[in-house]
């Protein structure tokens, strides 16, 4: 992976920031952030979060955290809301909040009432004392951090410049276990968050920024030392299954929670070819999503086809989804903190061995997110099997994630 700063491109930020009464600083956060966010082998529609830490004229300091609902690709200063820095760092000492009292919290300290949502990991990017915190699901840390036992490995690539995090579920409980392993190590540049992804953090944008690209491109040499290439995103390069798509979109449209007109996004790589060909596949596609933020947009599992499958088939794998999703939901919302109402039980992916993959949605945005999604967990599961074994989160943690109600509240957006 290689470095896209450029200098030119960095003043041109700095200078459209101060233009508008804006601090140098958040201008080069909206650079480096875009750069992060057009890059898709490190994060996709919406994923990861960026943020800065300005010094105020009073002595104190500012944070300012992308949005909920903002894409780094193009964001904008109104999409990292500011707020108070001292007030976040006070909860470094509260040792449970829960999901709807912390969002009111950082909304309380907010210097626009009017801005979004700071992201789920505020308070992680308020606990790390650097200026500038980068955060990505990048495709060739998810092929590794999707195994099981990898401390050590970590500590071999790196070299004791990143600590690990065990997973724990994204939001208070993850900005503490960040906190107290930044506190073991408090020399570490980055943090291996097992099952999820990777923090890089500096005191200038470009320095976070380049971390991020030195470490993942370390990741991808440790897996070309065992011969285990990860390419980057493919184009598809066979037609759409015309009648396949057309029987497939009928009987999406009768199930109703698509709507009368389902989108479908059809993806054909070499990679996704490789993925469809694995022999163990029914169960592989099974295990859960490449990070846990992907099960609110592609659920936590697909629906298989085979290449000629005529309408009967297809309504007889819709409805065994459905079971399987009813399933699914009846093993895990028992242990819910609260009663949760299921959500529709139609696929958002569906995988034709020797053909391809549709990313289904109720429009096009949303069935093209699909694709892109599954077309990243196509390389990521390749590599991840042929270097041990893809093991995602927990189906139970998958639960949590796909009926947390501030993810849920990402799609109402």
């Amino acid at each position: 992976m290689q470095s896209r700063w450029n200098d030119t491109e960095a003043q041109q930020f700095i200078d459209a920031a101060k233009a508008q009464g804006q601090p140098a600083a958040l201008g080069l956060r909206v650079y480096s952030s875009r750069l992060i966010g057009q890059d898709p082998d490190l994060v996709l529609h919406g994923g990861g979060n960026t943020s800065v830490k300005i010094p105020d004229a009073e002595g104190g300091a500012i944070i300012h955290v992308k949005g909920s609902g903002w894409d780094l690709g193009d964001i904008e200063a109104p999409g990292l809301p500011a707020m108070w820095l001292e007030p976040l760092l006070k909860t470094r000492d509260v040792a449970h909040m829960s999901d709807e009292d912390m969002v009111a919290y950082l909304r309380r300290y907010l210097l626009d009432q009017t801005a979004p949502n700071p992201s789920i990991e505020a308070l992680l990017h308020a606990y790390m004392p650097h200026a500038f915190v980068d955060h990505t699901h990048a495709t060739a840390i998810l092929a590794l951090a999707d195994q099981q036992d990898m401390e050590t490995v970590v500590a071999e690539i790196y070299g004791g410049r990143v600590g690990f995090v065990p997973y724990v579920m994204p939001g208070y409980q993850l900005s503490h276990a960040c906190k107290n392993a930044l506190a073991r190590d408090p020399s570490v540049e980055g943090l291996w968050l097992e099952q999820h992804g990777l923090f890089t953090f500096a005191d200038t944008a470009q320095a976070s920024y380049e971390l991020m690209i030195e470490f993942v491109t370390l990741a991808e040499a440790y897996l070309a030392g065992r011969g285990i290439t990860v390419p980057g995103p493919e184009q598809t390069d066979r037609k759409m299954p015309q009648p396949l798509t057309d029987t497939l979109r009928a009987a999406l449209a009768a199930g109703g929670a698509l709507g009368a007109e389902p989108a479908l996004d059809f993806r054909a790589t070499p990679s996704i070819r490789t993925y469809l060909a694995r022999p163990n596949l029914a169960e592989l596609s099974r295990r859960g999503t490449a990070t846990p933020d992907h099960v609110i947009r592609i659920k936590p599992f697909a629906m298989i086809l085979t290449e000629g499958a005529g309408r009967p088939e297809i309504d007889l794998a819709l409805e065994a989804y459905a079971d399987e999703y009813a399933g699914y939901f009846n093993r895990n919302a028992p242990n819910a903190a609260e009663p949760k109402a299921m959500l529709d039980p139609l696929p958002r992916g569906v995988l034709v061995p020797g053909v391809g993959i549709f990313g289904l949605g109720a429009n096009e945005k949303a069935a093209r997110i699909a694709g892109d999604l599954y077309e990243q967990t196509a390389r990521i599961v390749n590599a991840a099997e042929d270097y041990k074994r893809f093991t995602p989160i927990s189906e139970a943690d998958l639960f949590d994630m796909e009926y947390w109600s501030l993810e849920q509240a990402k799609l109402r957006k």
